[in-house]
Parts: C-alpha cells; structure tokens; sequence
C-alpha cells in the first residue's frame, strides 16, 4: 500500500529492500556504516546487515570506484555512496575508462550503481552543490539517472540496482526533506529511459529533471493564469532518454523550454534543444529557449546562490517571450 514518505526515506527504502532481496547487493562508502552517511540516507542499515555488507570505506572515490569495479565483474551488485556528486571528479577515469567500456571489451556485465547526491540551494559553495550529469551521459557504457519525486527515487534505484550496466544515480539532496509523495510500501521499478508528462499543456512543452521540476510547477501555475498552458516533461533518465515523450508533446506545442539547475552552457539541454531541431524542424513555432544556471563558480553566500539558480521570473519571461512569436 502506498504511504506518503520523504525522498531520502524512498531511497533507504529502495537499498534495504532490494538487500533483503539480493545478497549480492551491497553498499559501502564514506561515513555510510555507523554514521549512516552525512546526509543519513543508509542509517540503520549496518544493524540489520552487518559490516560485510554496509561497509565505511577510506576517503579515495577513486578506490571505492575500484572496488566497485572489481566486485561487479565478480558477480556483485555493489552501490557505492559518493558523498557528494562534485567528488565524482577524483574518480572520472575509473569510471570512463574502466567501468563503463568493460563489457564492451570483455562482455562481462558491470552491475554498479553509483549514489551522488548532486545540486545546490543549501548554502554549501562550489565544493559541495554542482550538477555533472552532462558530463557522463557523453560517456558510451553508461546510464545516468536523476529522480525527482520519491516514487521515482524508490522506483528507479532498484531499476537502477538490477541493471547489468553501470549507473550513475544522481540524488538531488535540496529533495531529501523537501519532497514528500506516495510510495508503495513494496518493491517496484520504474523503467530507465522512460520519461514522464507531468502535467498537460497546449502551448509550450517545458523539459525538465531533478529539483527544477518543482520551479516548473510553479510557472505552470502563474501561466495559466495568464491563458498560457505549460506541459511540463519529467525526464527522470537522462541516458538514455525518451525521445518519442519529448517529440510527440512538441509537435502539439510547437515550443519548447529546457529548464535545468546545472550551468546552461554545456548543459543536457544543448543535447535535447538539437534533438528537437533535428528531428521536428518543421514543427518550430519559436526558438528553442533554454534556462540553466549562469557561467560562475557556485556561491555558497544566500542571494548570490538565488542569483546564480534559475528562478521563477526566468521560466515565466521565456514563455511569455515564446508566445509573442
């Protein structure tokens, strides 16, 4: 039966469920044991599973990427906690090089699923709030995840977990306590690279992921008070991810805005905007707008952070700019 929880408590419910499950399903990672993880997502875990399978580990992402790799092509499903998505950098070529072309040289499956909680809005500076999905869905090998709802949070882990790929799973941690929905108390999956449409709209498709699905929300709201309807696209899986979902709701529209919280330039909306522009030319009403944080380390100070973040005002002036054509 669904029960409403947070996004954090869908994500620990995912791994100790899916442990029960499978025992050759382990986590491990910084602080992750006794402490449960700086933000207590694997908390109580090490009680019910034990060191062998919940394990702290030194403070080397790219050796707990090693041993992710190693124990996968022996047989393991291990889901290694970076504590935050930014330290993933320490850890690009175990990941790049190794993780994600193995199964193309040797053709042994490579089950890892790697937690990075990932963006800003908490006041923590450029060390601690950046978002680099884009970075690894150029990567051939992997799949990249980015759940926003803690049905999606739960439901896709344990997709992600039973994948014979390796995954990067990227946890929005402004979500954690922010973001309560229904969660079925039983395991589930959503499938990878299935978007969603979140809400209907008849002018505008608006594709989104992650936190800034809630920003979407909210211009959706003001718009149709203005006679201006925003169908927003929920991506959940940014590699691979659903063309059909986005086309078929932009050929009704005809106008599209990419809202994403990572920098603009460079950012996954690049990828779906020539997309669009490839494969529906002829259904442009408009140009393709997108809308990502600006060009600049990430401030930890509270108004040059809302600064920096796209706001509101950003996603109501584009649509409102796009209807004009």
């Amino acid at each position: 039966m669904p029960r409403e929880i947070w996004y954090a408590d869908a994500i620990r419910e995912a791994l100790s469920q899916e442990m029960r499950r499978d025992d050759a399903v382990y986590v491990f990672g910084e602080d992750v044991a006794a402490y449960g993880g700086v933000f207590g997502i694997t908390k109580d875990l090490l009680a019910e599973f034990g060191p062998v399978r919940v394990r702290n580990t030194p403070l080397s992402e790219a050796a707990i990427i090693g041993e992710a790799i190693g124990a996968a092509i022996y047989g393991l499903r291990p889901v290694p906690e970076i504590q935050f998505a930014d330290f993933l950098t320490t850890a690009v070529s175990p990941i790049v090089d190794i993780a994600a072309s193995y199964h193309y040289r040797i053709g042994t499956p490579v089950p890892i699923t790697i937690r990075a909680p990932s963006g800003g809005a908490l006041r923590i500076g450029h060390f601690h709030s950046k978002c680099l999905e884009a970075w690894f869905t150029h990567v051939p090998g992997l799949k990249v995840v980015v759940p926003a709802t803690a049905y999606d949070a739960k439901g896709l882990l344990v997709a992600s977990i039973r994948d014979n790929n390796p995954v990067i799973y990227f946890e929005q941690k402004k979500l954690y306590r922010e973001i309560k929905d229904d969660v079925p108390d039983e395991l589930y999956t959503v499938p990878l690279g299935k978007a969603v449409v979140r809400r209907e709209g008849k002018d505008i498709t608006l594709i989104t992921y992650g936190s800034p699905l809630y920003l979407a929300y909210q211009a959706a709201k003001q718009l149709e008070k203005k006679g201006i309807g925003l169908e927003i696209i929920d991506l959940r899986t940014l590699q691979p991810y659903d063309r059909e979902t986005i086309l078929t709701s932009f050929k009704k529209t005809n106008r599209a805005i990419i809202l994403h919280e990572a920098p603009k330039i460079g950012g996954f909306g690049a990828e779906i905007a020539s997309m669009i522009v490839e494969e529906s030319f002829d259904q442009l009403a408009a140009p393709i707008v997108r809308i990502g944080a600006k060009q600049t380390p990430i401030p930890t100070n509270p108004v040059l952070e809302d600064n920096y973040l796209p706001s509101l005002k950003d996603v109501i002036d584009a649509a409102e700019r796009l209807m004009q054509y």
